[in-house]
Order: structure tokens, then C-alpha cells, then sequence
């Protein structure tokens, strides 16, 4: 039975900020009044200025479940309104407003057997790091195959816990693209992500698999594109893209 939760505002206090990688934070606020949410599910963030001035964002959560804790991993834009003051200057014990929890196409849960694909270009791993901890908490037997294409080793969001979570005997299987920098005695040399490379890193369209892809728009529009080449339906591919925040 799926569960439908009413997105609504509420009030949170930040009750952990750390880095994350270079440009990147991590962020947990304690929410009381949260109903929880779906793997792979987004909020809005709102900021409001002293002068009154309103600013919206929207942002992966990288939590799920029936918890009142959200946790956000945002990457900051220089361009941007939002996400600065949220790398650089928000604090433990300052309070944000959110709403949510918003989206149910883009989600995973439990119960499936239907083979998994995850596909994310930099910070877009976040909802897909949800869908990883939500199948590892229902001790789900789904296979499940993450591609991460990133720009070097030190800008790999939830690196340890992916590495846990694709050990040896687990589900999970991840690969990695990089993009700028490769990690020492890498097979490859770092470059963008091709329809070869993508080719031979996912799961094959016999097996069926469902199919998340999640990152720059520009990145999900390639990827996609090669999806639908190389034989999956159109169908079986969910997207979430983003711009600038």
C-alpha cells in the first residue's frame, strides 16, 4: 500500500551542517511536524531576507522513510540565491522553512523485484543515495546498479557509505565515470560520460530494468537519449534534472 502524504509547509531546525566535498554540505534539520517521505523524493527550501525578500529552491532529500530528520547534501552554485547561504552560512540551530514532501514519480519502493538502474551526474546522486538506503533497510534482494559519473574522487558525494553499500555479496553494484581527475591506477583515462561507456556499465535492456536518471539537465537529456538508442523504453526511464539554485 502506498502511502499519500500532503506536502505542506513546516519549520525545521538545522541540527547538523558539515562539509561534504569542496563545494558541497551536508545538512540535517530536525522537522517535528515532517510526515516523512519516499525515497527519491524533493522539497522547496525558502529563504527570506530581512528586507523581506523571498527566495525558493528545491532540493533532493538524500533520507527517507517515516523519520522526522531530513537530510540534504547541496552543492553550491556562485550564481546562485540559495544554495551559497546554505554551504557557506547557515548554522546548527538556525531554523528553514520547507515544503514538502513533493514528487511521486521520480521515487523507489520497496517490494519490486524489478531490477534497478541508478544513473547520476554529480549532486544528482542525492535522491538515488535515498533509493540505495531505502533498499538496504528493507533488506531488498532487487539487484540494484549505480553509474556515477563525477568530476574526481574528491568530489564524490556519500563516498564511504557507497562503498559500504556496494561491498562484496551486497545488491548494489557501483560504477564510476570521472570525468576531470581519475583515482591512481584507474583503467580509464577521465573524460565525459559516452553512449559506449554507458553501454557497458548498465543494466541490459533484457533484463528490464527500471531506470532512474538524475543530474544536470543537460546531463539527463544525453543520457536519456542514449537510453532510448541503445533500446530501453521510454517507459521504464524515470528523469529529475536541475539548474541553477
Amino acid at each position: 500500500m502506498v502511502t499519500r502524504r500532503r506536502a505542506t509547509w513546516h519549520t525545521g531546525t538545522v541540527v547538523e551542517a558539515r562539509p561534504e566535498t569542496s563545494s558541497a554540505r551536508r545538512i540535517i534539520v530536525d522537522v517535528p511536524s515532517w510526515p516523512g517521505n519516499d525515497a527519491g523524493q524533493h522539497i522547496d527550501v525558502r529563504l527570506t531576507a530581512p528586507d523581506g525578500y523571498q527566495a525558493t529552491r528545491s532540493y533532493s532529500v538524500g533520507s527517507s522513510g517515516p523519520g522526522t530528520r531530513i537530510e540534504l547534501a547541496v552543492d553550491e552554485l556562485p550564481d546562485g540565491e540559495v544554495s551559497p547561504f546554505l554551504v557557506r552560512d547557515l548554522l546548527v540551530g538556525d531554523e528553514l522553512e520547507i515544503h514538502g514532501p513533493l514528487g511521486g514519480f521520480f521515487v523507489w519502493r520497496p517490494g519490486d523485484s524489478t531490477p534497478v538502474q541508478l544513473i547520476a551526474g554529480g549532486s544528482g546522486v542525492v535522491p538515488l543515495v535515498a533509493m540505495v538506503r531505502a533498499h538496504a533497510a528493507a533488506d531488498d534482494a532487487t539487484p540494484f546498479r549505480l553509474l556515477y559519473s563525477v568530476r574526481s574522487p574528491n568530489d564524490i558525494f556519500f563516498r564511504d557509505e557507497l562503498s559500504t553499500a556496494a561491498a562484496d555479496a551486497s545488491p548494489l553494484q557501483l560504477d564510476y565515470v570521472y570525468t576531470r581527475e581519475a583515482p591512481d591506477g584507474w583503467p580509464t583515462p577521465p573524460g565525459r560520460l559516452t553512449r559506449e561507456t554507458l553501454a557497458s556499465a548498465v543494466v541490459p535492456p533484457a533484463d528490464g530494468p527500471r531506470i532512474f536518471v538524475c543530474g544536470p539537465t543537460a546531463f539527463v537529456e544525453a543520457v536519456a537519449g542514449w537510453l532510448l538508442d541503445l533500446g530501453f523504453p521510454s517507459s521504464s526511464i524515470r528523469t529529475e534534472r536541475f539548474g541553477g539554485t
